[in-house]
């Protein structure tokens, strides 16, 4: 399941406490409500994954007992346990007890079942789960953590089952301007530029791409921004016009085309280009190594194609930096005329795919 998180998140919390802590549960519940926290449960969450056990015990004690039922799944799935689907109903019991009961997180429990269900190839249950949850948490949390990821979970689901255009509805719901985090956004604008792209609405699919690089950069999320940004710039590529608007000013003014409407063209001014581009390049990953960097091998493609390859010039003579195949590939394959970097970096993808 995806994981969303806001760059003053709840390992911010989990943060405060390592450099003031440890507190009590009292000052542990004036930090929750100077952060505007609404429930103890991603805090608590936080404090799992990022190995904070002194203070997940302090804030037992502070969570309902439907927050930690779901913590307890939430722990034995972090564990590797895969046999989930008696605790999530014993869960759902408690959640819908009259004593106990939280509506929100039956909806991440349904949810949390659909996936289960999904996995089992239950697919009808894992849909009826998966849109019941949406709808829950719609109505009790709209545009909360749990309803991103119930939307994102749904869209997914649609795009296995080869319903893509039932994804892009999906998507669709999730607004610019309706509360959702910037990176759930992101996530669906990729998803829908892709979508758009495969039915040829073009103009569309650079419309989403736009958005999931800007999105993204506000999420904080540079390897998202990366790949929207590359996106952007392969589709732009082949449709630049330079008397077009700003691609902010189309993105802002684009509204619902009919069906019997004729739908816009892509055109894009090269500065938008070159802006994104030159952002790309300067929030890459330093260096060149690692086994996948799939934004050094997207940016490398972009730069020559534009004959940018002066930013590569240091990747592009040495090739023992490089430990991703795919990217060696890339490079032998931007050498152009020079035989002997194409040599050289024959001889790396060789070394690097014998290993």
């Amino acid at each position: 399941m995806t994981i969303i998180e806001t760059p003053q998140g709840p390992g911010h919390f989990v943060s405060k406490w390592r450099s003031e802590g440890p507190v009590n549960s009292n000052t542990l519940e004036l930090w929750k409500n100077e952060m505007e926290f609404s429930s103890w449960l991603p805090l608590a969450e936080a404090a799992l994954f990022l190995d904070a056990p002194e203070l997940l015990e302090t804030m037992d004690s502070l969570l309902s007992t439907a927050e930690r039922s779901v913590l307890g799944l939430v722990r034995r799935r972090w564990l590797g346990d895969t046999h989930l689907l008696e605790p999530i109903e014993t869960a759902l019991v408690i959640t819908r007890n009259p004593e106990t009961r939280d509506l929100a997180l039956e909806g991440r429990l349904r949810m949390e079942r659909g996936l289960v269900r999904y996995e089992a190839g239950d697919l009808e249950g894992a849909d009826e789960d998966l849109a019941w949850a949406e709808t829950r948490l719609k109505s009790v949390a709209l545009a909360s953590r749990d309803h991103d990821l119930s939307l994102l979970n749904k869209a997914a689901y649609h795009l296995a089952q080869g319903e893509n255009l039932m994804a892009l509805q999906v998507y669709g719901d999730i607004s610019r301007t309706g509360g959702h985090a910037h990176e759930t956004i992101a996530i669906s604008r990729l998803g829908a530029s892709r979508i758009r792209y495969a039915i040829g609405h073009l103009f569309d699919a650079g419309r989403h791409a736009w958005n999931a690089h800007k999105h993204a950069i506000l999420a904080h999320q540079h390897h998202m921004a990366i790949e929207g940004g590359s996106m952007f710039i392969e589709l732009a590529l082949e449709h630049i016009d330079d008397s077009a608007l700003p691609m902010s000013v189309q993105v802002e003014t684009a509204k619902p085309v009919n069906i019997d409407e004729e739908r816009p063209v892509l055109a894009v001014q090269m500065n938008d280009v070159t802006d994104i581009f030159d952002w790309c390049i300067a929030h890459m990953d330093e260096g060149y190594s690692g086994p996948e960097r799939p934004d050094v091998r997207a940016m490398l493609l972009i730069a020559h194609k534009l004959n940018r390859m002066e930013v590569f010039e240091q990747l592009m003579t040495n090739p023992e930096e490089v430990h991703d195949p795919m990217l060696a590939a890339v490079a032998q394959a931007c050498c152009d005329d020079d035989e002997s970097a194409r040599i050289s970096w024959a001889s790396r993808l060789s070394t690097l795919t014998l290993l």
